[in-house]
This record gives structure tokens, sequence and C-alpha cells, in this order.
């Protein structure tokens, strides 16, 4: 359940807010890491330090207490993915390896440090914090099941979606969050069969929130109740209780919404391509890195196929069509030419089906292998398109579907993929009936809506064992 929230938040203890233990716990896994990569690179567990190893080591401890705060790793990640953690402790660590060595280079003494010990030193003390974060993470939900480390939580509206977030919380009981109370202006037949203590006006709440020591109170009410919002804000203005406003975006948009800032106020994203979000710059970073290690590996491949499709009938060796990418713009796809050169009527397209034609026999072999879509890596490395997200359609598919099938057009708010979420779930090949375009769109929005690098990672793996060949890629 994938949820905006926009927060009134209280002030948070001084050990929560610094995170001293978790601070003091990673600065001493970096200098283990460093202690463990010492001997596996120089052999023996009494080769004396030297003293730039030292100097760095110490630079780096101090960094990593000045710096981790500022990437919110010591903060709650209470109720928040896991994958998120590791990224910033990964992008944290990085940095603070890199000012290290930058340091050494200004002071021109990088050529007396070993390399090989720089590269195990960063890869164990990054496996070492990560791990530490895991086994912490899982404690705290193995707590949280049985009974500890719990949040009370007072949900304020009486309306589906404050059903639906009381039955999600019993449903992630791991996450630490327990609704006691619910606020409704009236009582109705969904809120009565929650089980749980209803309150009909804000004394009452007031009430129930210091009787049951309430940690936080999440508002579902739409933002036109701004007057009983404010009322909200006001009645607890003096109590140490984070109150939250978790309004139903999903009644308006189809793909995530998140809290962005615009000239410094904050605004809801209801429909707008997510793409220059923070988090989307791992998916460049992984797209450019992944598609050029690809390209370098295929280059032989890629020319005997070149040459195969050379000699499999007279015509260009790529075919190139327009398709949208991010944001309706406009570029040419590229893809091994799988038919023979053909023309069509002024804006008409047909796909191929089973037993067309047009197909070449080497062509016929790349499609159910999908080698024909190989040449796509050059589109990711010029920024047009990303290893996994919706496969682009031809231009007159999409004009043919747009007014047909329910959120299509919403799959460009990102780049187009090579591979994607439909591609590992069935839906390649032909899109003849309506039923299967319909499909292939209801998994690209899943993506959209629940996208994150580990679930890249997931797609890119079934694709190989999975995606790539199909009877139904004609």
């Amino acid at each position: 359940m994938n949820t905006t929230v926009i927060e009134h938040r209280a002030p948070r203890g001084l050990i929560t807010q610094f995170g001293f233990v978790g601070r003091i716990a990673d600065v001493a896994l970096v200098l283990i890491g460093a202690a463990i990569a010492y001997p596996l690179r120089f052999g023996g567990d009494d080769v004396p330090w030297g003293e730039l190893a030292g100097v760095l080591c110490a630079f780096d401890a101090v960094l990593c207490a000045l710096l981790f705060p500022v990437f919110d790793i010591y903060a709650s990640w209470r109720g928040r993915a896991l994958s998120g953690l590791i990224v910033r402790m990964t992008v944290a660590w990085t940095t603070v390896f890199t000012l290290g060595l930058a340091f050494l280079f200004v002071t021109h003494r990088s050529v007396e440090l070993s390399r090989l010990w720089c590269a195990g030193w960063f890869l164990i003390s990054l496996g070492l914090m990560i791990g530490g974060k895991l086994i912490g993470y899982r404690i705290l939900q193995w707590l949280r099941g049985r009974g500890l480390n719990l949040r009370h939580i007072a949900v304020v509206g009486h309306n589906a979606y404050a059903v639906e977030l009381v039955e999600h919380l019993r449903n992630t009981m791991h996450a630490g969050f327990v609704p006691v109370c619910v606020f409704a202006e009236r009582h109705t037949p969904e809120v009565a069969r929650l089980n749980l203590p209803m309150v009909t006006s804000l004394s009452e709440l007031a009430n129930e929130v210091r009787a049951r020591r309430v940690h936080e109170i999440w508002i579902t009410l739409p933002p036109r109740r701004e007057a009983m919002i404010r009322q909200l804000l006001a009645t607890f203005r003096h109590d140490f209780v984070n109150i939250r406003l978790l309004p139903d975006i999903h009644a308006f948009g189809l793909i995530g919404n998140p809290v962005t800032e615009l000239v410094g106020v904050p605004a809801i994203n209801l429909l707008a391509s997510p793409a220059g979000d923070q988090y989307f710059v791992l998916k460049e970073v992984f797209d450019r890195v992944f598609a050029g290690a690809v390209l370098a590996a295929i280059a032989p491949l890629m020319m005997v196929i070149a040459l195969a499709v050379k000699l499999s009938s007279p015509g260009p060796v790529f075919f190139r069509q327009w398709r949208k990418g991010i944001d309706g713009r406009t570029f040419q796809i590229y893809k091994f030419r799988t038919m023979v050169v053909h023309e069509e009527a002024a804006g008409q397209l047909t796909q191929a089906v089973q037993g067309d034609r047009r197909i070449t026999k080497v062509g016929m072999f790349l499609r159910r292998t999908s080698l024909d879509e190989l040449p796509q890596f050059i589109n990711v490395m010029r920024g047009e398109m990303s290893v996994v997200g919706p496969r682009p359609h031809a231009i007159q598919h999409d004009e043919q579907y747009k007014e047909l099938v329910e959120g299509y057009m919403l799959r460009y708010r990102i780049k187009p993929g090579i591979t994607g979420w439909a591609q590992v779930n069935g839906y390649r090949g032909e899109t003849a009936q309506i039923e299967r375009m319909q499909g292939r769109v209801k998994f690209d929005l899943y993506y959209m809506q629940h996208w994150s690098f580990w679930l890249d990672v997931r797609i890119v793996w079934m694709t190989l064992f999975k995606g790539i060949a199909g009877s139904n890629a004609y």
C-alpha cells in the first residue's frame, strides 16, 4: 500500500535524532573493515600498519561520524523500505571513501597506498555496515511482532480509505504501527467492523489520545476538509504527538504521488513524471553502467548478427522506427531488421503475426530469442530508454489504444525499457486483442507504482531466465 504523507512532526529524542549508537557502530565497522582487509592484502596478522593507512582510517572515521547523518541514515526507518536505507548507506560510504582518497591525492601521497587494500577495505566495510543495518532492521521487526517497540496510532476519518489503512496496519505488524482508536464524525458499518474504540468529537479524541498514550494521529480526510484539519492541529498543539495527513491520492492518479517542493511550497504530484525524483538517480546510473557493460561484452555477437541480417535479405542491418519516450518525446528505436523491406499505407502499421511471411528465417530466430532487441542498449546509452520500463509501442498503436485502454498514456511518464514487468509476466509479442493490451498496461502501471532499484534487478534477472524467449514472440 503506497501512501503519500504530509506530516506535522513532534520533536524527537536526542538519541533518535542523532543516532548516537548507530554512528558509533558504523565508525567501528569502518575500522574493522580496514583491519580485516590489511592482512588479506599483505599476508599475516602481524604485519605492521603503515602510517599513511592509519591516517586515512582516522580521517574516514571522522568523516563517517560527521557526514553519515547528512544522508538521513540514522532517522527512523519504521515503515519505510529497507532498500532505501541500503542505497543511502552505499552512497554515504562511497562519498566518505572518495573524500578520503581525494585528501591523499591533494597531499600528493596517494601513490604510497595499496589500491588493492583500499578496494578490499571499501567492500568489506560496506558489507559489514549493510549487514549491521539488516540485522538491526530484522531484530526490530522481531520485537514489534512480539508487542515491543510499537507506536500507537489514532486514525481520523470514516471513509473507505480509513478502513483500508487500518486493515493494512494490522497486516504489517512488523512495521510497529498499531491502530488503537478511530475518530469518525458519524457511525458507519465499515468503521464499526474494525472493532476499535470509536469517538465522534475532538474532545473525546483528545481524551483517548492522552489516555492511551497515542504516538501518532493519521488523518485520512480529503484536502477539502481544511477546517477540520486545522481544528485537529489546534487541539493537539501542546501534545508531543505526530500528526500526519494521508489523503487518498490514488483516487486521483494512477502512478506514484510523492510530495515535492515547488517555489518553496509543498506540492503533491497527482499526475507527474517521477523520473526527476532523487530516487531515480540510481536508476539512471544503473542504466548507463549496465548498458555500457553489455555493449562491450556483446560487440562480437552483434557483428555476427549484423552479418547474418545483411545476408538474409536486401536492406539495412538496423530497423529504425519512431517511438514515444518519456513525457511523449519521440526518438528512433534501434532493432536488428527481422523482415524483408516492404512498404505500408500511410498511417498504417501491421503487427507481426504467427506465420508472417514478411519475417525472414534469421529474423524469426532473432525474434524468438529477443536478440533483435540488443541494439536498444544504444538507445539506453543515448538516454532515450531505460534497461527496465514499459515497452514503447509504435506511434500508430499509441493513437489506437490511448482512448481504448485506461491509463495507457501514463506509461510514458517514465523512460520506456528494453524489458519490463509486463514482459516477464507473459505479455510479449502481438497485442491484437484489446485484452492483451489491457493486461500489459496493468502490469506497466503496477511497475510504476511499486518501482524500486531492487525491482529492476529482479526483472533483469527474470528476463535472463524466462523473458528472453517465448512462444508468443513472433
